[in-house]
């Protein structure tokens, strides 16, 4: 009897750490996925305004015109304007390109002609 009860202790003490350590591992690996697919979604892209509103933004980059979802969100720094060179940070959601940031480029200094 006695020899029973020593093995029953035994392996209960031995499972208690076992489960313990399979939920961890759980934990983590449903974590890293969530990570990763952040990283991935994240796009970054430049051009000139041709367009812009408070729900969309149109630029022009390489003679092809590219349309930006614009949202409460969406962070504008610089003038935005049409002509302005910008540079956005979006991710895909679905088929449109959600914009996550907007950065208008400073206006170049005017050149003055050498006397």
């Amino acid at each position: 009897m006695r020899i029973l009860t020593k093995a029953a202790v035994l392996a209960v003490a031995l499972t208690v750490p076992v489960a313990a350590f399979a939920a961890q591992g759980t934990k983590k690996s449903a974590a890293a996925p969530a990570k990763h697919e952040a990283a991935v979604a994240s796009h970054t892209t430049s051009g000139v305004v041709k367009t812009s509103s408070d729900t969309s933004l149109v630029i022009t980059k390489s003679g092809k015109d590219h349309t930006f979802v614009v949202n409460a969100s969406t962070k504008k720094d610089g003038d935005i304007a049409t002509g302005a060179k910008v540079t956005v940070a979006y991710t895909m959601e679905g088929k449109d390109m959600v914009a996550t940031s907007v950065k208008a480029a400073p206006p170049a200094a005017a050149k003055h002609p050498k006397k």
